[in-house]
């Protein structure tokens, strides 16, 4: 929550015109709690954040309603709490200002006030109270649930309109793990390697020891087994951001965010490679890492053309310098501003053979968003959500009765069951079997 203080004085120019100067700054302040269980009904720290009002709007994901929703209500009805839920879409091709005005509008019929707290329940979006990690994925824990940057997607660039609005408080539910698919696992392990790449060794080390076993055992919650405002632009959260953010949503079934990132992460340790920022050996030991996790590490869309205009695009909001994080060495990093394109072009080549060494040249598992990311598809009883309903049953988590909710999202009609006319990216090839990873 922030606090806004300011003194304002008079002025008057050379010219003889007067006017008014405001001076002042903003204290933002907020907490985290590292919970498990948060819809427990013998916890009651979340429902003590509404008792002064006794009601709740929250906003969440179709996807997480089908799983936790029957528990969400059971919580808010053992308090005595007024529960309304909006539920959307909240993946990159949902995360629109059209997504955004329509929770605009149930807050509205809800009946929100300025001092009332929304609940956000895996999302990035927040307003005075948010709860994470993303019951879903990986990238919510690591990423999204440290962050107080809001977002939506413009245009063909990821998060283009931005504000910084922190929420009051943030609850990290580590049970949450249990119910993610494969898939988000992997995603979320890309941010993993793109923060300790760049700042911690000792993070790397063990990734890169147990990376299978973490994927198998979901970070070890399987059955039976911070970012801030910008007021810095070198950033090691920023490592892979340099060029992941135009590509990510390149591909007409765009990548998964942990799959664009490594991608990036592959180019970027090959241009610290050659400038002898890092060895051989570490180089190789990082390409290693991506590949048994089953992450991407090049794109055939990945390409020039799209470097040069990620590198235009980040120009502009990092204040007219590249600040492109590298490791050097491993586990740690530095920010180059003087890289020519002649020289990224370069180093794209070199990239681009060394990717013709490894499977599926160096395209991932599971790499394209689905329906449980994009937020296009909206039948209720599409397959890619059997995905989720198969994570979740293998935790013993499936709401039961609960089930799907019935037809319409964000007051929408039901559509296609598939994602611009592909399943996770994949199309027929002449007649015969899908492509791994193809669009």
């Amino acid at each position: 929550m922030s606090d806004f203080k300011a003194t304002v004085s008079g002025t008057k120019t050379s010219s003889g015109y007067v006017g008014i100067h405001v001076e002042g700054y903003e204290k933002i302040e907020y907490d985290f709690t590292f919970i498990n269980g948060v819809f427990d009904v013998d916890n009651p720290n979340l429902a003590n954040c509404y008792q002064r009002w006794k009601r709740c709007f929250a906003v969440t994901d179709l996807n997480i309603y089908n799983v936790y929703g029957r528990r969400i209500e059971k919580y808010f009805q053992h308090y005595g709490l007024e529960l309304e839920v909006h539920k959307t879409k909240i993946g990159e091709k949902a995360k629109t200002m059209a997504t955004l005005l329509s929770i605009v509008d149930s807050t509205n019929k809800f009946g929100v006030y300025r001092t009332v707290c929304i609940l956000a329940i895996a999302t990035t979006l927040s307003n005075k109270h948010k709860l994470h990690p993303n019951p879903y994925a990986v990238i919510g824990l690591i990423d999204a649930s440290g962050s107080i940057k809001v977002a939506v997607n413009y245009g063909n660039y990821k998060n283009r309109l931005s504000a910084y609005h922190a929420p009051i408080h943030t609850f990290l539910d580590f049970t949450f793990p249990r119910t993610f698919p494969t898939a988000q696992i992997r995603n979320g392990f890309a941010e993993l390697i793109k923060i300790s790449t760049c700042s911690h060794l000792g993070t790397f080390n063990l990734l890169d020891k147990y990376c299978e076993q973490l994927l198998d055992q979901s970070f070890g919650r399987a059955k039976g087994s911070s970012q801030d405002l910008e007021i810095g632009l070198d950033r090691v959260i920023a490592y892979a951001h340099t060029w992941s953010l135009l590509h990510e949503l390149v591909p007409q079934t765009p990548l998964r965010h942990g799959h664009a990132i490594s991608i990036a992460m592959a180019y970027s340790a090959t241009l610290a490679n050659n400038r002898k920022l890092i060895s051989d050996e570490e180089h190789r030991r990082l390409l290693r890492l991506f590949l048994r996790a089953g992450l991407s590490m090049d794109h055939h869309q990945f390409n020039e053309g799209i470097l040069a205009k990620a590198t235009a695009a980040i120009l502009k909001t990092r204040d007219g310098l590249l600040r492109a994080a590298v490791p050097s060495p491993l586990g740690s990093c530095v920010f180059l501003n003087n890289v020519s394109a002649e020289e990224m072009n370069a180093t794209l080549r070199r990239y681009k053979e060394f990717m013709k060494e490894y499977p599926r040249s160096g395209e991932g598992l599971e790499a394209y968003v689905d329906a449980s990311d994009t937020g296009h598809t909206k039948n209720a009883k599409m397959g890619e959500e059997k995905i989720i309903e198969n994570a979740a049953k293998k935790a013993g988590m499936l709401n039961g009765s609960n089930g799907h909710v019935e037809n319409g999202i964000d007051g929408n009609a039901n559509s296609s069951s598939r994602v611009n006319g592909h399943i996770n990216g994949n199309r027929p090839v002449n007649g015969n079997a899908a492509l791994s990873n193809g669009t």
